[in-house]
């Protein structure tokens, strides 16, 4: 590891326009420059960061296709009104009331949002490694996959795929091409199956192509994947979800006890 102003400190190879993206991004998202500010004008960029005019506007233009800002030439830059949002994975794991929409999209309501998810589809596949392991499955062994698409506002926001041990979801609506009132969670409750505990594991990745057209992701940039697993009674292992969410447009917040295990 190099330290910052020592000799055989590492480089930045990157260009100009994207080093420049990079450190107002990282101010976008830690709330330095607040939803609704507006951007240093091009002439103050310019200044701060030695660079052309044609380099700052190349710079902004990468945000403005993040999503992280809008504006036209000629005219001040604004940092957009939903930055970043925050998700908070214990508000999704409890079963939905009955009637209930799942947790999800009414958690993404509470910021008035406008929250969809769309059914992708279902059908039984052999998982990656960790999650068959997460699931106590042996090599080649199938499970039950939903894959789903969430959006917010019309932006796709999350790419969920879920899978269940097929001796839990066969003969049941998880194995059904067709929505499920208050989500998985609801349903696995009612069929014995209470979500007593979830387990995070959350990575950064470079996107795969999948998740590049899906996401509608602009460039190369990180995406977060949440390996999600939910265990009932006896610690028995009842899903295994792979999340995957635009790095840059969303955080997860945790919140832990002081002394807990």
């Amino acid at each position: 590891m190099t330290v910052p102003g020592h000799e055989g400190e590492a480089a930045d190879h990157r260009s100009l326009h994207e080093r420049i993206a990079a450190d107002l991004r990282d101010e976008i998202m830690s709330g330095d420059l607040a939803p609704g500010a507006s951007l240093p004008s091009t002439a103050q960029l310019k200044d701060r960061f030695a660079a052309s005019n044609a380099t700052v506007q190349k710079a902004l233009h990468l945000l403005k296709k993040e999503r992280l800002v809008i504006g036209r030439a000629g005219a001040s830059v604004t940092v957009r009104d939903h930055r970043q949002r925050t998700m908070r994975p214990a508000s999704y794991m409890a079963p939905a009331g009955s009637g209930r929409p799942y947790r999800w999209l009414t958690e993404a309501a509470r910021s008035g949002a406008r929250a969809h998810s769309t059914l992708v589809d279902v059908f039984e596949a052999v998982p990656p490694a960790d999650v068959a392991d997460a699931l106590g499955l042996g090599k080649g062994e199938a499970a039950a996959l939903r894959r789903q698409v969430l959006s917010i506002d019309g932006e796709p926001a999350e790419l969920v795929a879920s899978y269940y041990p097929l001796e839990i979801a066969r003969g049941t609506a998880i194995a059904e091409r067709r929505r499920i009132p208050g989500g998985t969670p609801t349903l696995l409750a009612s069929l014995g199956y209470p979500p007593q505990l979830s387990v995070d594991r959350v990575s950064a990745r470079v996107a795969t192509q999948e998740q590049y057209r899906l996401l509608e992701l602009p460039g190369d940039l990180p995406v977060l994947r949440t390996l999600r697993v939910v265990f009932s009674d006896h610690d028995r292992p009842i899903e295994a979800t792979v999340m995957v969410k635009a790095g840059h447009l969303y955080e997860v917040q945790y919140e832990f006890t002081p002394g807990s295990d």
